[in-house]
């Protein structure tokens, strides 16, 4: 409110944009179900686990993804930005995403 209070005398309106990225990972996770689900019986079945943490001396993550016929792909990520552990866990969550 005070971003609109504050533009209003530059004829300038502020709009917030909402959670897209949010919006667009969902959607993936739920074609990606609803496709794994047609094909379960054949055994195709994707596991993505991932993790991640900061501390004083950084932050990173760590990804793994488990597919069918024991496939095993980890990945280990160092982060050159300050990130705090939600931020490292999200940024696994991207990361992860991307591998599969």
């Amino acid at each position: 409110m005070r971003w609109a209070v504050q533009l209003s005398e530059f004829d300038v309106q502020y709009e917030p944009r909402g959670p897209i990225k949010g919006q667009v990972y969902f959607d993936f996770v739920v074609e990606l179900s609803s496709a794994a689900t047609h094909q379960e019986g054949a055994g195709f079945r994707w596991v993505l686990s991932v993790h991640g943490s900061s501390n004083q001396q950084g932050s990173g993550a760590g990804v793994i993804l488990e597919g069918p016929d024991g496939l095993l792909i980890e990945q280990a990520l160092w982060f050159s930005f300050k990130a705090s552990n939600s931020q490292a866990k999200y940024e696994a969550l991207i990361a992860g995403m991307l591998l599969a």
